[in-house]
């Protein structure tokens, strides 16, 4: 029935049109504004959120790494770790005879070529080829930064072994010739360090998330097949291996916040594809 139609009492509470018209105007107003700020807040968060995350992340890593070097080179100094690197070292050689480990005979001269990858004369030679890739790149400034990162881990190492000064394991006959202290593992230690910050620079060269995860996965794999090795060889104990993980992870990580810094300072270039 039309307004029209209605008694006066009834025509006097119906809304008018334009009071209609202003109401619904002035909802789509409100919720078009709602909308805008909704969206304007996700799109905040999404660009905030993922970076902040992963600083935390990445000094949490730096703390836990810390922390496990502090506790293993605590328990080694008093002498509590001892017992457990030779039983780890004795399983791994045959019971008849020490000087002969345990697996095939190919297990041997893998082990005595994967090893190899953590020595500093192959490693300077993948930073060299890693180098000249940022050069060709143009990437001037990620050039410093790498070669700091990783000289910087090679000098850290040296300053480390020199501090602890640990005998190298006599319980078997090692399977490499060695000249140097034991703790940390050098070629853990610097295959932490120089794999992974290489592989967390290179993971900011690119926006593929394929290519980001091929370039830590590989760092990752080579850090343990090199620290394994130097435990197979009879070369280090356990806890020698595993403090140079912790010091090496350590470092990596804190080149990877002060990359992450460079770049959002425009210092280092960001990823183009």
């Amino acid at each position: 029935m039309p307004s029209d139609a209605l008694p006066p009492l009834y025509g006097r509470l119906l809304p008018r049109k334009d009071t209609i018209t202003a109401l619904a105007f002035g909802r789509r107003r409100w919720h078009h504004a709602l909308m805008t700020s909704a969206r304007q807040w996700i799109r905040r968060t999404r660009a905030w959120l993922p970076h902040e995350s992963r600083i935390l992340l990445v000094a949490l890593g730096i703390v836990l790494g810390l922390w496990c070097f502090y506790a293993i080179a605590s328990a080694m100094s008093s002498g509590q770790t001892q017992g457990f690197d030779e039983r780890v070292l004795l399983a791994l050689r045959q019971s008849a005879d020490r000087a002969v480990p345990i697996g095939p005979r190919w297990c041997r001269t893998m082990a005595f070529e994967l090893t190899a990858f953590g020595s500093g004369i192959v490693l300077f030679t993948i930073i060299c080829m890693v180098l000249g890739y940022l050069a060709i790149e143009r990437r001037f400034a990620m050039m410093a930064f790498v070669s700091l990162a990783s000289f910087g881990g090679m000098i850290l190492n040296g300053a480390l072994k020199a501090a602890f000064a640990r005998p190298r394991p006599t319980v078997v006959p090692p399977l490499a010739m060695v000249d140097s202290t034991s703790f940390p593992s050098g070629h853990s230690m610097l295959a932490a360090a120089v794999y992974l910050t290489l592989g967390a620079l290179l993971a900011r060269t690119t926006t593929r998330w394929r290519l980001r995860l091929y370039f830590l996965g590989a760092a990752l794999f080579m850090t343990v097949l090199v620290g394994l090795t130097r435990i197979y060889l009879g070369v280090h104990y356990p806890t020698d291996v595993l403090e140079g993980w912790a010091a090496g992870t350590a470092w990596a990580l804190s080149c990877e916040l002060g990359a992450a810094y460079l770049q959002r300072r425009g210092v280092m270039s960001p990823p183009t594809r």
